[in-house]
């Protein structure tokens, strides 16, 4: 149980005092009048002695009596009816609430000692911890409050209220007032008159009620004189007289109204009546506003007092009525369902009224500190002179009976008891009694003489001799089954044991419980049960037995009494919480049953406070369908007593937690929210638009997006993709666009970029960068997608949708940057699109795009959004909630009711985590995506191609157009286009005009532009030249970015221009996203934006065509023209095409070479038919013959072997386009690598390593060109491409298509194509260690032996008679060719011999004649000729290969051999004549 002001014996004490009556005659009654008050409430604040008091027991022990109070009521001759002693109860209840000012939603149980360690609740219990944190929460509280005071005022009203019954006397009149006015013309006349009352009243059998203690009951003469209007020697004398004839024990002269009323406003006097009246205004209030009642006097003084009688009274004489009762009610409403604790309710606005009133009337006004203390003295003076004498007198008489009845045996004692209590007939009691087997005893008879000295002693705190007779008297009534009598007895004799001093036994609570059970089952009296509950309750909690004190208090909760049930639930939550180990989950349980019972009695705001405290233990627990339930209540009792903000508070929290309710049941909390909400925005209708909890809203998933929609695709016309909210976030794409962007911005700004430059960002999600303002631009829509999220199970109807915005107007082109302009009307400014109706099915996810329209520049801040949420009509079933209590649920489920509010976007920037005070702490940066600056207005392109392809052959070649739109209202420039792939696709060089296109060309569409040629020239090469700064790659260019040649370099609003675009299929085959990024600027220079960007993604699948293999090596030959430089070419095509593609065969049409230093001359192995086809699968070879070109500077040579009729111009677009663009692509890429391997040692070379290495070295690049027929819908297309190889070494083998490292090396060339086709799994097979990335200091062999060429001319065959002359001398030509650009030092060694054993078997010995060592210098590119005479002796095949060459560079000392000559044989055949 809660906390109570009092001790358990304090509080049992004042509740079982002596009972005073008190008659006063009317004129006495109008003196008090003039302080406000009857007689009796003019003695309350006194009536509790100050002093200790003293008696003497039946055995002449003194005892002792501290803290005596007495009650003194005015006489009420009908017992108060049920129904007006539960409304009486209702009102204490209501009127008593917890302090104004604590926080409604957190616990104001008390202020416990929460006592919680291991040894009680173990710490393995998983919530074992979220239980401790909510107990110290609730113990440290400043919040907590210690009592119940509406419990504490239920329980003194309950039992001042209980009327007299006959099986026991506490409530019966020990003694009775008789007041008089010393201003009466006969005041001892009058005191007769009085005393001949009471005495009817006692004795009469017209009356049943009040019950007095014993016939003789003790009257006390009280005179009453008024000091300021009265004569104070009358007074005396009338004292006189009546302490003559009443005795100085039996009467008092109490002198009152000291002062006049009219008494100083300044004068302070305390008013000790205040606390007592206010307490019981409420129903005095309500029964006088029935009727006008005749009210004399009122029993329960304590806490029934009324304010006055009624001045409508008129009684002549005596006021002889006694037939009103303050707590009647009006016969009108007097049924027997109007207070049944379930419909009765008093509205709060009338209890506070009635508050008000009592407490601003004054009390006392009369009387004088004096006049107090003369009260007090006469209380003092009656109980001590009066009533415990009397009292004293009748313990004495009761126990000389009780002893002349102890000597006596049972049967005797039972036969005396016969005769001297007459017949005793069982019957059926009237009012408690309801068993059968009850007895009614008489008066007089000897267990009722027990039960009185009992209930005497126990009034007077002889709590051991009180103890003694109830237990005496519990066995005679036990044995006579008058189980009512029982009960009682069992009851007191329980109280008395405990509240004996020194406590000699232990509390006897079966006596309670059995009290109890016959007082509830056998007697069906519920009033009595009840009050020993509150009694051994106490009793129980001042004993720290809580458990047991719950169990009895949740025992007696039953359905007749609501609010009974209600406050010992409550009471029983409290004795949970107070356990040694506190059951703070049993408290909240029962303090929601507690809130129930509440509810239906009516007492709404308790029944708030009881779910509000619960919800402090439920709440995060993960208990959601108890929360719901709680809060629902919660929502439904706030709006009940009009505190519309916690209802909706409470329905909010249902909503936005994850509900595991039925649809039905969300549907009934989301109608009820509305219905609450509805009502609360009627009461502030201008006010600011409130914040709705559903649905709920992903901030971070925001995204926000710059710019026009895409437009779809019309026709053969493809927009270009650029960027839209349909399109999933990529962060590596994203890096690339930035990258590509930095790229172009950094051409335009002649390779830097400038310090403020911004990227372009279109789309604006939780992966951008949004630490900037981003910039949108004037007249173009600015598109914000929220995500919406419905975490109901129903569905909802969002109405009237749109964004909330601020908007400040700025001019960015003022010079004051930032000078803000007010102009008039605001909403002109941006306009706002507005969605109608925007559906979320349950648990749906559903992005919503909504749109603003800025018409002027400025800082524009998106707020967040506004909508009416609702529900749709008839689609949610009742459910099964009856309307008619508390909201009307269904009311609005037809109506489709809705309501406006709105949500804030708020984004939580990145967490920052640079310096060491972020990391130590948690900051975030700012997000500010969702406050753009308009900016002035831009040009905006918008761009389309015309006949893109999606898939191509690898190396194809295609042609397409592309149309740029300018749409906006400026005209744009500076139209560049930015990839990553510029070998993908070309819009054609400087030269693409020069060429007319021949016939065949026009009728096959060709994408190259063809000559015809003259079947002379069929192994001849075509020569031509081109510069790359034709083709946009001049020096320090960068080759990615590519202006667009637009006429005049401008586009002018609303023009639009169609194009050329050749496209280039990728070398890999696959899937291909390419990037192409258009950049553009406006011919007005901006302060804040400087550029736009459009950006394009086009996705070629390529499949397999040819892959093209190419060799270089020098020839033997050395011919004068050539100066005896000259190489040979190797191309090995081979056709891997699958024929997925429908691709029947491939014609190799063209092969170009183009260099700066080497050129094809002639085909060497062509065929006659010239006719080079190759199926699927097949490989073809071709040789061609290499000439060094004459310087040409910068310009690349290029050497066209045509082997059809229609010459390609190959340094004209788009073939030299994309040979240029494949050439800067791989010299990019071996750039990178060589930066890789080498870095700063490349300095550290010898300059002669470089010349040496410069003769292996040569730059001649291959074109293959070639045709494919392909036949598609019973059709035959011909396709082109061309493959490029790029020949840098002699001797190396070059390919098409890009190689990957460890390959090669493992499986060689010729399978490459067969492990391309293999499954990905492969290559996680293969290892191979990476080449050693240390310089080399010397020249490699193979670059040595290029340093010379030798080359050795003889007759193939030689005749010789060996009859005639043994020795055969033959003449051998040996032709030197520095390859160097420097001075070559060479030796000649003829004396090196074959040692190993094949060669002698097969190419036998020969021997050179004369000089066998030769000493040379050759000049650069020198050739030089040396003849020598080989000696024969036999017939056979000799290897004349046998020389070695060695040679140094002039100004070196070291010796390199050229051994390349010895690998190829050069065999004569030596014949015989």
């Amino acid at each position: 149980m809660a906390q109570c002001v009092q001790s358990v014996q304090e509080f049992i004490q004042d509740s079982f005092v002596p009972l005073v009556a008190a008659l006063c005659s009317e004129e006495a009654e109008r003196l008090t009048r003039k302080n406000n008050l009857g007689f009796s409430e003019l003695v309350k604040p006194f009536c509790r002695l100050t002093s200790e008091v003293h008696m003497r027991d039946p055995n002449n022990q003194l005892h002792v009596i501290k803290n005596l109070k007495i009650a003194v009521n005015n006489i009420i001759t009908h017992s108060p009816q049920p129904g007006g002693i539960r409304k009486l109860l209702n009102d204490v209840v209501s009127v008593s609430q917890p302090a104004e000012g604590l926080v409604t939603n957190v616990i104001t149980a008390g202020d416990y000692d929460l006592n919680i360690s291991d040894r009680s609740v173990k710490a393995s219990v998983p919530w074992y911890n979220n239980w401790k944190d909510t107990l110290m929460e609730l113990n440290t509280s400043t919040f907590y409050s210690a009592t119940t005071p509406w419990f504490e005022s239920y329980r003194e009203s309950f039992l001042q209220s209980m009327p007299a019954s006959d099986h026991e006397f506490l409530n019966h009149y020990v003694a009775c007032m008789l007041v008089v006015s010393s201003g009466e013309p006969e005041p001892v006349e009058q005191f007769l008159k009085l005393s001949q009352e009471q005495h009817r009243i006692q004795h009469s059998s017209e009356y049943v009620y009040p019950k007095w203690f014993i016939p003789n009951t003790l009257k006390y003469y009280v005179l009453l004189h008024d000091v300021s209007a009265g004569e104070e020697q009358r007074a005396d004398s009338v004292y006189e007289e009546m302490k003559q004839r009443y005795g100085t024990q039996g009467c008092y002269l109490l002198k009152i109204n000291s002062r006049g009323s009219n008494r100083g406003a300044d004068e302070q006097i305390p008013d000790p009546w205040s606390q007592y009246l206010q307490k019981n205004s409420i129903q005095n209030q309500e029964s006088y506003d029935d009727g006008p009642y005749t009210v004399i006097s009122n029993k329960n003084a304590d806490h029934l007092i009324s304010d006055g009688l009624d001045n409508d009274i008129q009684v002549d004489g005596l006021s002889n009525n006694f037939k009103a009762h303050p707590l009647q009610l009006d016969h009108l409403s007097d049924t027997s369902s109007s207070f049944d604790g379930t419909d009765y309710i008093k509205t709060t606005s009338s209890l506070h009224e009635s508050k008000k009133t009592s407490s601003g009337t004054p009390h006392g006004a009369c009387l004088t500190l004096t006049d107090h203390d003369r009260i007090r003295q006469f209380i003092q003076e009656f109980t001590f002179r009066g009533l415990l004498p009397h009292i004293e007198k009748t313990i004495r008489q009761l126990n000389d009976q009780l002893i002349s009845r102890k000597g006596l045996s049972r049967s005797l004692f039972s036969a005396t008891k016969k005769w001297f209590s007459g017949s005793k007939v069982p019957e059926k009691s009237i009012n408690e009694l309801k068993n059968t087997s009850g007895l009614l005893y008489p008066p007089e008879a000897p267990e009722l003489q027990i039960r009185k000295m009992a209930d005497l002693c126990f009034l007077v705190q002889h709590y051991e001799l009180a103890y003694s007779c109830y237990h005496t008297a519990k066995k005679d009534f036990l044995n006579d089954q008058a189980m009512l009598y029982a009960a009682g007895a069992l009851e007191m004799a329980a109280v008395s044991a405990f509240l004996q001093p020194g406590a000699p036994r232990p509390y006897p609570a079966h006596y309670m419980d059995t009290a109890i059970q016959t007082y509830r089952d056998i007697c069906k009296n519920m009033v009595l049960a009840e009050r020993c509950v509150l009694l051994s309750a106490e009793i129980l909690k001042s004993q720290s037995k809580y458990s047991d004190a719950a169990a009895l208090l949740i025992r007696l909760t039953s359905e007749d009494s609501d609010l009974r049930s209600a406050l010992l639930l409550e009471q029983a939550a409290h004795c949970f919480i107070n356990m040694k180990s506190p059951m703070v989950r049993k408290f909240a349980f029962h303090m929601i049953l507690a809130g129930h019972r509440y509810s239906k009695a009516g007492q709404k705001k308790h029944a708030l406070r009881c779910y509000c405290q619960a919800m402090q233990v439920y709440k995060g627990k993960g208990w959601s369908l108890a929360e719901d339930h709680i809060n629902f209540t919660i929502g439904r009792q706030s709006f009940t007593l009009r505190q519309l903000d916690n209802a909706v508070s409470a329905f909010r929290h249902i909503l936005i937690n994850d509900s595991k309710q039925p649809a039905a049941q969300q549907g009934t909390f989301l109608r009820e929210y509305l219905y609450v909400y509805k009502n609360v925005t009627q009461l502030s209708p201008d006010g600011p638009l409130p914040q709705l909890p559903l649905p709920y809203i992903n901030n971070s998933a925001t995204r926000v997006f710059f710019g026009h929609d895409r437009r779809p695709a019309e026709g053969e016309k493809q927009a270009a993709t650029h960027i839209s909210l349909d399109q999933e976030y990529d962060c590596e794409s994203s890096h690339q666009w930035k990258e590509l962007e930095e790229q172009v911005v950094a051409v335009v700004n002649k390779g830097i970029i400038p310090s403020n430059f911004q990227p372009t960002q279109y789309c604006l999600n939780s992966y951008s960068d949004n630490s900037k303002f981003p910039l949108a631009v004037v007249e173009e829509p600015v598109t914000v997608e929220v995500a919406f999220r419905n975490p109901l199970k129903v569905p909802l109807l969002l109405t009237d949708l749109s964004l909330l915005w601020k908007f400040q107007p700025k001019d960015f082109n003022a010079k004051h940057n930032g000078a803000t302009k007010e102009l008039a009307c605001v909403n002109n400014m941006i306009g706002a699109e507005v969605i109608a109706e925007f559906l979320i099915n349950s648990e749906e996810t559903k992005m919503a795009r909504l749109k603003l329209f800025p018409h002027q520049t400025g800082e524009l801040h998106i707020l967040g959004v506004v909508y009416n949420l609702g529900t749709i009509q008839g689609t949610m079933m009742l459910d099964g909630i009856d309307p008619s209590i508390g909201l009307q649920a269904g009311k609005f489920v037809y109506n489709g009711m809705s309501v406006r509010g709105r949500q804030d976007l708020e984004i939580q920037g990145p967490r920052l985590n640079n310096t060491k005070e972020e990391k130590t702490s948690i900051k975030y940066g700012p997000d500010r995506r969702l406050d753009p600056i308009i900016t002035e207005e831009m040009p905006l392109l918008e761009v389309f191609f015309i006949n893109f392809p999606t898939g191509l052959l690898c190396g194809e070649i295609r042609k397409a157009y592309v149309e740029f739109v300018n749409v906006s209202k400026c005209p744009l420039t500076a139209l560049k286009v930015v990839s990553k792939h510029p070998e993908f696709f070309t819009f054609g060089g400087n030269t693409a005009v020069l060429t007319p296109l021949s016939p065949s060309a026009s009728e096959n569409c060709s994408a190259y532009k063809t000559v015809v040629t003259d079947s002379t020239s069929v192994c001849t090469a075509l020569m031509s030249s081109a510069s790359s700064v034709n083709f946009g790659l001049g020096t320090g260019s960068q080759p990615e970015v590519i202006h667009v040649p637009l006429p005049d370099s401008v586009l002018l609003p609303g023009a639009s221009i169609q194009l050329p675009m050749w496209l280039h299929g990728p070398d890999e085959e696959g899937v291909h996203e390419i990037n192409f990024l258009f950049y553009y600027a406006s011919i007005k220079k901006h302060s804040k934006m400087c550029h736009r960007v459009l950006r394009h993604t086009a996705v070629i699948c390529t499949s397999r065509s040819l892959n093209v293999r190419a060799t270089v090596c020098r020839s033997n030959a050395l011919e004068d023209e050539g100066k005896g430089d000259n190489m040979l070419v190797f191309v090995d095509v081979e056709n891997i095409n699958t024929s997925e593609a429908g691709v029947k065969e491939f014609h190799i049409v063209q092969v170009s070479s183009n260099s700066k230093h080497w050129k094809l001359q002639k085909a060497v192995n062509l065929s006659e038919d010239k006719d080079y086809k190759l199926a699927s699968r097949e490989r073809g070879k071709l040789c061609f013959k290499a000439v060094r070109c004459k310087n040409s500077g910068e310009n690349y040579t290029f050497a066209d072997i045509v082997f059809g009729n229609e010459q390609i111009i190959s340094s004209a677009s788009p073939c030299a386009d994309f040979f240029f663009r494949s050439l800067s692509s791989e010299l990019k890429r071996t750039h990178a690598q060589s930066n890789m391997f080498q870095g700063a040692a490349k300095q550290s070379f010898d300059e002669a390593v470089r010349l040496i290495q410069k003769c292996s070295e040569v730059d001649l690049n291959i074109v293959v060109l070639w045709k494919a027929y392909v036949v598609e819908d019973n059709k035959q297309l011909i396709l082109e491409g061309q493959h490029h190889v790029l020949l840098h070494t002699v001797g190396k083998e070059a390919f098409s298509f890009p190689q990957k490292q460890g390959f090669k090396k493992i499986l060689g060339n010729s399978d490459w194509e067969d492990l391309e086709q293999e499954s990905p799994e492969m290559v996680l097979l293969k290892f191979f260690r990476p080449e050693n990335t240390s310089l080399p200091t010397r020249p490699t062999p193979e670059q040595l032996s290029n340093l010379i060429k030798t080359s050795l001319h003889y007759p193939e065959s030689f005749n010789h008679s060996f009859h005639q002359k043994s020795l055969c001398l033959v003449p051998v030509t040996l032709l030197l060719s520095n390859c160097s650009e420097a001075d070559v030092d060479v030796i000649i060694d003829l004396r090196h011999k074959t040692t190993s054993p094949e060669a002698l078997e097969i190419h036998g010995s020969f021997t050179w004649l004369g000089q066998t060592q030769y000493k040379l210098q050759l000049k650069s590119q020198e050739v030089y000729s040396l003849q020598l005479k080989a000696c024969f002796v036999r017939t056979g095949v000799y290897n004349l290969g046998t020389h070695r060459v060695f040679a140094k560079l002039a100004d070196q000392v070291t010796l390199f051999e050229t051994s390349q000559q010895n690998s190829m044989p050069a065999l004569i055949i030596i014949s015989n004549i």
